[in-house]
């Protein structure tokens, strides 16, 4: 029987010269479109960055985690994804409600809602005292085109970057997923031609999913003699909980919070990232004043 639950599977080709990550991100995408009620193409860039985020946060280890952020002067303003090694994945979009008429393909325009005047930020959490952080300028705002950018110039890895999001007239998620092609040091120019020519006469991620076509063979599609070495589930998931917004508004301190008191019945805390509301009632703000002071 077919697995069609979101996963990806990491793979090897050419005795270990090429490393690929293959992911489909369907439910995940279409989870954050109700969280955060996005229009189609906000649906479009936000899940385009997610995928990006789920494959990259398979290249890490162990607690490690990464954020991706791009900063454009498109109408989507901010997008935020996040993700870690075990296939977590949450992000959000600052203004969701963005949808343009389609670009000259006929396809969403995500570079006009990213805008292409600005940056892509990567920030990685490896554990030591300063994360890592790798910034590039946004050279097409399609989000693909600007991370295989990164790679190149940020990672010094030559990567290829493809993301889809296919989106019904319903507004939910038909398909999503996207792959990412490392190509490491050891390569002759022949070989880098051949993954080319794989790469531009595949049809699109979102066309392969949406026929059905499962991770192992789009793997194949890009890396003839490719090797699975791992599959991951991919899920949606925020670290947000009430303790955690309780620290937090511990953290503004004693006369914030006597404000807050005085000024409301209630507190309502909205976390970005899974749009979840955090209700604390007057004694509630008391008590947490009272640990404020303490």
């Amino acid at each position: 029987m077919e697995n069609k639950n979101d996963r990806l599977i990491r793979g090897t080709a050419l005795k270990g010269k090429v490393r690929a990550f293959v992911v489909r991100t369907t439910e995940l995408v279409d989870e954050l479109r109700r969280r955060h009620d996005t229009y189609p193409t906000a649906t479009a860039a936000l899940g385009r960055t997610v995928t990006a985020a789920a494959m990259m946060g398979a290249m890490l280890k162990g607690q490690e985690k990464l954020n991706i952020i791009v900063k454009g002067d498109g109408p989507i303003g901010q997008i935020f994804a996040e993700s870690n090694a075990l296939g977590e994945v949450r992000g959000y979009v600052h203004h969701p409600h963005v949808h343009l008429p389609s670009n000259s393909l006929g396809k969403l325009d995500v570079a006009g809602a990213v805008g292409t005047d600005g940056f892509i930020d990567v920030i990685k959490d490896l554990g030591m005292k300063e994360p890592y952080r790798g910034s590039v300028p946004i050279i097409s705002g399609e989000i693909g085109d600007d991370l295989t950018y990164y790679f190149a110039v940020s990672e010094q890895t030559p990567a290829a970057v493809g993301l889809g999001v296919l989106v019904d007239t319903d507004n939910s998620v038909i398909v999503a997923g996207g792959f990412i092609v490392q190509l490491l040091p050891e390569l002759t120019d022949a070989e880098i031609t051949d993954i080319e020519k794989a790469i531009a006469a595949m049809p699109s991620v979102t066309a392969l999913l949406d026929q059905g076509l499962e991770l192992e063979d789009m793997l194949r599609l890009l890396l003839p003699d490719a090797v699975v070495l791992e599959e991951l589930d991919i899920n949606f998931a925020c670290q947000c909980s009430h303790e955690r917004v309780e620290q937090t508004l511990i953290s503004l301190g004693q006369i914030e919070l006597e404000r807050l008191i005085e000024e409301d019945e209630a507190v309502e805390v909205v976390c970005h990232f899974c749009n979840e509301a955090y209700v604390f009632n007057k004694d509630e703000l008391q008590v947490i004043l009272e640990q404020a002071k303490s």
